[in-house]
């Protein structure tokens, strides 16, 4: 056993097999948080959301994920311990890191990104607030502190460990666990293999500068390079397939015309499931709830318009704005000769996406983005340009796509 394991105390003897990555060790003293109601219900929580509409096999849930992410985050700790024998971490620090990898996604919300947008509360705020609150108890008995596993989460919040930048960096990064089990299990369970990434080939070649930060050694670059590319590969087939986009904006749509109306209060929102969240939306008004039925049965509005989003047309720029984004398909649903009914046309602009990429090459000191012959810093802000793509579907497919058109790119 390495020495980071024996000073932490932790032994890892509870076995969870995982159609990835085969057996998961756990601590025993973790299921006090593996078996409460709170973990339980992010098996009724879809990873891909609306995604298994086209790809049938994405029933994969975030409690499986999140039992990936823990495996992960603790086979790099093991990495770090091996390459650097005097690399070690606080007990606490490192049992709260472990079970923050464990609970990252507790606060999620149902169908995926759905909600994006919405001015709701981040979803790793309710992590944490779960963390410290009902499950506070738990994750103490697991020898963990609650408040840093939730600063560690959520880096709005502070806490006194001065490891807590260190652990962060561990959590979420260019190569972080996270990343490295969603590319790999979405692409599996999608039967795709444009997410699947050579972690043990990543692990080997990770590394610490001489500041303590994750780092990656020369033979490292084509493992960010593979990252890099497999991201943009799944936003384009899978996270972001235009289909994909219809359910998700035709979902954000009723929510947002309910929110509008009064009629759904933000807080009703937190604490569901895929289940509660279709429960909470039938019991609204029929015009919405016929949308959200639609998408649950797979009745998706059809592309009638997309157009690489371009800030210089301000039909687009306008678009960005939510409520103008209502107001400009109600105009569109008076213009293509509907009824002017305000679900009859959804606009769909996707949120601006960031491919980190500036992990520190150890043998030159140089970020990743200045020594890759391939993917300088233009050719992934090309990769952010060309997956953000503004789409208009429509109810009725047989409108005048010539008027749409013109509408949009006026």
């Amino acid at each position: 056993m390495k020495k980071i394991w024996q000073d932490s105390g932790l032994e890892f003897t509870q076995p969870v097999r995982d159609p990835l990555w085969k057996n998961i060790m756990l601590p025993p003293e973790f299921s006090a948080v593996i078996d409460s109601a709170e973990f339980m219900k992010l098996g009724r929580i879809c990873q891909l959301g609306p995604a298994g509409i086209v790809y049938p096999g994405a029933t994969h849930t975030r409690r499986a994920h999140s039992f990936g992410v823990f495996h992960l985050a603790k086979r790099l700790l093991d990495a770090l311990a091996g390459r650097y024998p005097a690399f070690s971490l606080d007990p606490l620090a490192l049992r709260s890191y472990l079970m923050a990898a464990l609970c990252h996604d507790l606060g999620h919300f149902p169908y995926t990104h759905s909600l994006k947008e919405l001015p709701l509360v981040e979803h790793e705020e309710l992590s944490g607030r779960i963390i410290t609150g009902v499950l506070a108890s738990a994750v103490k008995a697991a020898g963990a502190d609650p408040e840093l596993t939730a600063a560690i989460i959520d880096d709005r919040q502070s806490h006194s460990c001065s490891q807590l930048g260190f652990l962060r960096s561990l959590l979420s990064g260019v190569l972080d666990p996270d990343k490295l089990d969603y590319l790999n299990r979405d692409a599996w369970a999608c039967g795709v293999p444009y997410g699947t990434q050579d972690v043990d080939f990543i692990l080997q070649h990770i590394g610490l500068d001489s500041g303590g930060h994750i780092a990656i050694d020369e033979r490292g670059i084509m493992a960010v390079e593979a990252v890099l590319f497999s991201k943009y590969q799944m936003y384009r087939a899978v996270y972001w397939h235009r289909n994909v986009r219809a359910a998700t904006a035709m979902i954000k749509k009723a929510i947002l015309a309910e929110l509008t109306a009064g009629n759904l209060a933000f807080d009703k929102l937190y604490g569901l499931d895929d289940a509660g969240f279709y429960q909470l939306m039938q019991g609204l008004s029929p015009s919405t709830s016929g949308l959200i039925n639609s998408v649950l049965h797979g009745q998706l509005y059809s592309l009638c318009y997309e157009q690489v989003y371009d800030p210089d047309l301000p039909a687009h720029a306008r678009c960005l704005q939510l409520g103008q984004r209502q107001v400009a398909e109600q105009e569109l649903s008076e213009l293509l000769g509907g009824s002017g009914a305000p679900l009859d046309v959804v606009i769909d602009i996707p949120e601006p996406i960031s491919f980190e990429s500036d992990l520190p090459v150890l043998e030159s000191g140089k970020p990743f983005s200045a020594v890759s012959t391939v993917f300088g810093k233009e050719l992934v802000r090309s990769f952010e340009r060309a997956l953000r793509v503004v789409r208009v579907f429509c109810k009725n497919e047989q409108v005048d796509k010539d008027r749409l058109r013109q509408f949009m790119d006026r």
